[in-house]
């Protein structure tokens, strides 16, 4: 077992004075035993805990890391505005540069609205849409996740039934079930929200069903409703551009967020021509929304997006921890469900409904240096190489044959109370 007397000292004095120590996503109470929740440094690929353990990181900071912890060119940008002024004021000329970059790389885009995160693009989205449309409903999937806000929380506490109003829910990739909905907003609807794939928690992902981005385009044109892209997690991950672009369908807005800078704090929402004036008709703002510093990183990590091969770097190295952590599982009698794009994985154990045989793999996973999610989609970046890709299948092999000797495995304690309800 690795030492985590840091860790563990941390969490006490975090108890003390953190609701629970810890809240939100990057909460470490629903993960395997062994899961560090305070980290000291990262750099490229990797991460070192408080206690100095190194690992492999595939969560990228659940996305933010495209081109590396600390990628130099990106730092400098950021360093060298951070100098001169982050949040002051008034933005700086970064905001504009900024701007211009994502309208030229983004096809839809004719305008940008930048924030802190992607709670705030999709809220902006939001209220876009019905100040356009003088309507209030808005459809948008089972499941699917689109920030922390009231209307949009997948945890209601705290909330009311005002909050969730004027939603209606369709199932991602079922033409019909969106037709449904449609119909049931009858002359109310605002806008269709959707996501780039599925990639909902706990369950496999899903690519986007062309027929049914088709229909979602066709039915919000007939309505008169915005049809919105929520790419805050997979925002130049699966393209250079818009991801529906992948199937030839262009939203009328798109939410952005973690990758656009590389990890510094920055989020974006874009539009075409026809909804100018509705972005500017809506009060929007944030003390730090305006800040310099993470504006100059976008456009440094814009540049790279464009300039560099990232895009098809990240695939393949994705495609080979797919095919090998295949063939490792094969030699141990396991199969694996490996969904979603490869560099943005999800691996979860065939006929393993309660995840307890995922969670052991896991653990031991992280006892190795490499940090894997059991229930959540992974990110590759461009900072790994084929030998990070190749020690992870030398120690994913040994936590398959750790797993392999521990015959039957009861359902992991985090989790009971989930699969209770």
């Amino acid at each position: 077992m690795r030492n985590n007397s840091v860790d563990r000292s941390l969490r006490e004095r975090a108890q003390a004075v953190i609701p629970n120590g810890m809240y939100g996503h990057q909460s470490v109470a629903l993960l395997p035993d062994g899961y560090p929740q305070f980290f000291s440094r990262a750099k490229g690929a990797y991460l070192w805990d408080a206690d100095g353990s190194q690992y492999i990181d595939y969560l990228c900071g659940y996305g933010p890391n495209l081109f590396g912890y600390g990628h130099e060119a990106i730092t400098k940008a950021f360093l060298d505005q951070l100098q001169e002024g982050d949040a002051m004021t008034g933005p700086g000329p970064a905001m504009v540069a900024a701007a211009e970059a994502m309208t030229r790389q983004i096809s839809h885009a004719d305008w940008v609205m930048f924030c802190k995160n992607g709670t705030d693009a999709t809220t902006m989205a939001l209220m876009i849409a019905r100040s356009h449309t003088r309507k209030s409903t808005v459809i948008r999937a089972r499941g699917a996740y689109h920030g922390a806000a009231p209307w949009c929380t997948p945890v209601a506490n705290g909330t009311t039934a005002s909050d969730h109003a004027n939603q209606i829910f369709c199932d991602y990739n079922d033409p019909d079930s969106l037709a449904a909905a449609v119909k049931q907003a009858g002359n109310d609807l605002a806008a269709i929200f959707a996501a780039p794939i599925k990639h909902d928690t706990f369950v496999d992902q899903a690519p986007l069903d062309p027929e049914y981005a088709r229909r979602a385009r066709a039915q919000a044109d007939e309505h008169g409703a915005l049809l919105i892209v929520d790419d805050v997690r997979g925002g130049f991950r699966l393209a250079r551009d818009c991801s529906w672009s992948l199937v030839g369908v262009e939203p009328d807005l798109s939410a952005w967020g973690k990758a656009i800078a590389n990890g510094h704090p920055l989020s974006a929402l874009v539009g075409s021509e026809p909804f100018r004036a509705a972005a500017g008709s809506i009060y929007a703002t944030g003390s730090y929304w305006f800040a310099a510093a993470p504006m100059a990183a976008a456009v440094a990590t814009l540049s790279l997006i464009r300039d560099s091969d990232y895009l098809e770097r990240t695939i393949a190295l994705g495609d080979r921890l797919r095919k090998g952590l295949d063939a490792a599982a094969a030699q141990y009698g396991f199969r694996l469900r490996q969904t979603g794009p490869s560099q943005m994985p999800l691996i979860l154990f065939d006929e393993d409904p309660q995840l307890a045989r995922t969670y052991l793999w896991n653990s031991a996973l992280i006892q190795r240096g490499v940090y894997f999610h059991p229930w959540h989609n992974m990110f590759i970046c461009a900072a790994m190489t084929e030998l990070d890709i190749d020690n992870t299948l030398d120690r994913a092999g040994e936590a398959f044959a750790l797993t392999q000797k521990a015959g039957k495995i009861e359902p992991a304690e985090q989790l009971r109370p989930l699969l209770k309800a």
